[in-house]
């Protein structure tokens, strides 16, 4: 059966859709079955994975509504073994639009469930906010990823977003666990970098990966040519450090035990 994996973070410019995207990309080089989720409005992770979001007639969004199936919504990715439910614009507005339906919170739980034996590895790319939209995916998963840059307000919000963890695991997920934190954008140049991480494995009482993402220009690009980093630039130090840590995922799931 699937573990579904939500990458949330609710501050912006995190590499949550990076590392999103990778991850995905990464355990899908490694053989196992993928299935990528973007509830992200913005449709980021949907076009870094070779898919066009502008010319979509069945997202994410649609499914929500329960104007399309779920075959129908779920498309090819550029990878093998790696497929996308796509999301674009559209999906800015379901919150007004899902607000009022019956067990909101549900929804994408409720489409998960009859489907997520079909795959190893489910991975959610979140909305860099704590909606309703992040909410669903959170009481969907089994663990919560969150990347943390490596920069001076590295901790700013994440207090927040433990708590809104611990609230869906007491109200609406009993099984939600956070995942691991996940430092990207790592400088080696900069004491600054250094610092973050010695602060925040001091000061956060959360598991840690021990791969860390470091800044890398090759990482920036591949988006905006609809590849993940193992396909545009297979060698680079960005494609090592996501394959390092798909492995710790990997190593994890059979182990049978979260981070």
């Amino acid at each position: 059966m699937g573990r579904i994996i939500a990458v949330a973070n609710q501050k912006g410019g995190v590499g949550k859709t990076t590392s999103s995207i990778n991850l995905a990309a990464c355990l899908a080089e490694k053989g196992k079955r993928v299935l990528s989720i973007d509830i992200d409005p913005q449709g980021n992770t949907t076009s870094g994975l070779g898919i066009d979001k502008n010319n979509l007639e069945n997202t994410v969004y649609e499914l929500f509504l329960d104007e399309c199936t779920f075959e129908e919504c779920i498309r090819p990715s550029i990878m093998e073994s790696l497929w996308v439910i796509p999301s674009n614009v559209n999906l800015s507005g379901a919150e007004i639009e899902l607000v009022s339906m019956e067990n909101k919170e549900y929804l994408l739980k409720n489409k998960l469930d009859a489907e997520k034996e079909n795959y190893d590895f489910i991975i959610i790319d979140c909305p860099p906010s704590l909606n309703l939209l992040t909410v669903n995916a959170m009481t969907a998963a089994d663990t919560v990823l969150v990347p943390i840059q490596c920069e001076y307000y590295a901790l700013e919000g994440l207090t927040q977003l433990i708590h809104t963890i611990g609230l869906i695991k007491k109200r609406l997920n009993p099984r939600l666990e956070i995942e691991g934190v996940v430092f990207t954008m790592y400088d080696a140049r900069t004491n600054l970098s250094l610092q973050v991480v010695e602060t925040v494995k001091q000061n956060l009482n959360q598991k840690i990966y021990k791969t860390i993402i470091p800044r890398n220009i090759r990482l920036a690009e591949a988006p905006s040519y609809g590849m993940p980093i193992i396909l545009y630039d297979s060698k680079s130090t960005g494609a090592e450090a996501y394959r390092f840590l798909a492995e710790e995922v990997i190593e994890k799931e059979e182990e049978n035990q979260w981070l």
